[in-house]
C-alpha cells in the first residue's frame, strides 16, 4: 500500500459514517472493476427486489427510473 493511502485510511474513522460508507462504495466499485465481478451491496439487493415485486404485481418503472438503475450498474 502507498503511503499516501496510508495517510488517508489512518484518517477514515474519523470521518462521518456517511463519508465512510462512500469511502467503501467506492472502493467496492473499484475492486469489482478490477475483479469483472460486482457485488451488490443490501441496499441494491432492496432495490432489485423491490423493482421485481412491481413488475411481478404488473406495476412497471419508467424510462428514468429504469435509467437511474442501469446507470448504478454501469450500463451504459
Amino acid at each position: 500500500m502507498n503511503q499516501h493511502t496510508k495517510e488517508i485510511l489512518s484518517r477514515v474513522e474519523t470521518w462521518p459514517d456517511e463519508d465512510q460508507a462512500e469511502l467503501a462504495e467506492l472502493a467496492r466499485e473499484i475492486e469489482a472493476r478490477r475483479n469483472s465481478v460486482y457485488v451488490l451491496n443490501k441496499g441494491e439487493e432492496e432495490a432489485i427486489r423491490e423493482a421485481l415485486a412491481e413488475l411481478d404485481s404488473g406495476q412497471s418503472v419508467s424510462e428514468e427510473e429504469m435509467a437511474g438503475v442501469w446507470k448504478r450498474f454501469g450500463v451504459p
